[in-house]
């Protein structure tokens, strides 16, 4: 069996839904798992009617559901031609909005959006587009099942960033999907979304339907994840610098892992872990581009003639100083540090130390005010804005004799600080000034791509 995951854009209206139930079709044989996002937007269109409703604005409430109700009801009109079957569809889709609109109301009468809730709310968009897209399968005369992923997608109760319970994950997916799959039949289940053992809904952090995907393919050890997307596959640099980015054939599960972490947009981070475990290939394909074979991510890869594979980056990232004189010849200083991190639940992306001082980059910002306060108490602390974090992946680009002078040479016009490359050997990774990322990107995928 095969996973198929599709993300927002892929089944962002009625054509591209149409789009993807025919590549759906070529895969019949395989045993698909479709895991769909919702459609495009939706999350954020979700996010923001809890957050209108939780200050009592009352009209962009309203407006939110009316347009996303519409929305998706327009899409049932537009893909599905039988009309005892479109009447079934447009009925299922109006009763989940009216369950969506009693929990906003209940937000907006309590003026309270917990972790909980939102979630909640988060999760109403996957649950619409992958009803409309089993209906609008069976309209085709492809048989399949709309499985409700939180029979089997266990997670801790870290609502809106949960974790799965991998043991119990592995247990219960066979025996929810084992029954439906076969040769000819679709299962079409949500990505994004979990569930505590308790049955109260959670979410993954965005982005999270590759996520599932691997989880799933993880567990019922698939032949291959397929991840349906806007793109052709990974590519050398962001489209939206570089101009003309090339795409990568082949890179491996820990080049992937690196891109993902460190900004590409492609691949949400945590995708190939379950797929490392069971050595499953990931197959990054375009939705609009279907014969195009894609990037295919694998443990073992041929190289493409680069030793540069691509370049990411992060755009808004704060660079924290921490100076303390206490750190001279004293031990357990970093647990000190990273302690407060840890309180905080606030991951570092880049770490240098000196005898007296530890530099780190920070992605996220919601705690940073404490976590600078809990610092200054045995340091001194400075934070630097406006920067961004530039990473380049490569195969064994640690030992490649003067890929470091290559690198730095053509960038000597700007502004570099922090750079890092003992802890992996395949990434240099080193931070510029955030209106410098795009030229600093430019000029490097010009020296090892054009």
């Amino acid at each position: 069996m095969i996973v198929m995951k599709f993300g927002g854009t892929s089944v962002k209206d009625a054509e591209a839904i149409n789009n993807a139930i025919e590549i759906i079709k070529t895969r019949l044989v395989r045993k698909p798992v479709v895991v769909s996002s919702a459609t495009s937007k939706t999350t954020d269109s979700l996010i923001q009617l809890g957050k209108s409703a939780c200050i009592g604005d009352g009209k962009k409430t309203k407006e939110i559901l009316d347009e996303l109700r519409e929305r998706h009801l327009k899409i049932c009109r537009e893909l599905i031609s039988d009309s005892q079957r479109q009447k079934n569809i447009t009925g299922k889709i109006i009763s989940i909005f009216q369950e969506l609109e009693n929990i906003v109301n209940g937000i907006f009468l309590l003026s309270e959006l917990s972790a909980r809730s939102l979630a909640k709310v988060s999760s109403i968009g996957e649950v619409i587009s992958t009803n409309i897209i089993s209906e609008a399968l069976s309209d085709r005369g492809i048989e399949n099942e709309w499985v409700d992923v939180k029979k089997f997608m266990l997670t801790n109760d870290n609502y809106q960033n949960a974790e799965p319970m991998f043991n119990e994950i592995k247990e219960k997916t066979p025996e929810v999907l084992c029954p439906i799959i076969e040769p000819g039949k679709v299962a079409v289940t949500q990505g994004f979304i979990g569930s505590t053992y308790e049955g109260i809904t959670t979410t993954f952090s965005r982005g999270g339907s590759d996520f599932t995907a691997s989880i799933i393919g993880m567990a019922m050890n698939a032949e291959e994840i397929e991840i349906w997307t806007d793109v052709d596959g990974v590519l050398s640099a962001d489209p939206r610098i570089v101009s003309s980015p090339k795409i990568i054939d082949e890179i491996s599960f820990k080049e992937a892992a690196e891109l993902a972490f460190f900004g590409a947009k492609v691949l949400h981070p945590s995708t190939i872990v379950p797929a490392i475990e069971k050595n499953i290939p990931v197959r990054i394909l375009n939705s609009k581009n279907p014969k195009f074979k894609g990037t295919l991510i694998k443990a073992d890869v041929k190289e493409n003639g680069f030793t540069i594979k691509s370049i990411t980056s992060k755009k808004d990232i704060k660079v924290i100083n921490i100076y303390s004189p206490k750190m001279l010849f004293a031990h357990g200083f970093l647990r000190r540090i990273f302690e407060i991190f840890d309180k905080f639940k606030t991951s570092v992306d880049l770490i240098t130390t000196s005898e007296v001082n530890v530099s780190l980059t920070l992605d996220g910002y919601n705690r940073i005010d404490d976590i600078i306060n809990e610092l200054s108490e045995f340091s001194e602390v400075k934070m630097e804005e406006d920067k961004s974090l530039i990473c380049i992946v490569g195969n064994n680009m640690k030992y490649e004799r003067g890929i470091e002078k290559k690198i730095f040479q053509v960038l000597g016009d700007y502004t570099i600080s922090m750079i890092s490359q003992g802890a992996s050997v395949i990434n240099l990774s080193f931070v510029v000034q955030r209106d410098e990322m795009d030229s600093v990107i430019k000029t490097l995928h010009k020296e090892f791509f054009e």
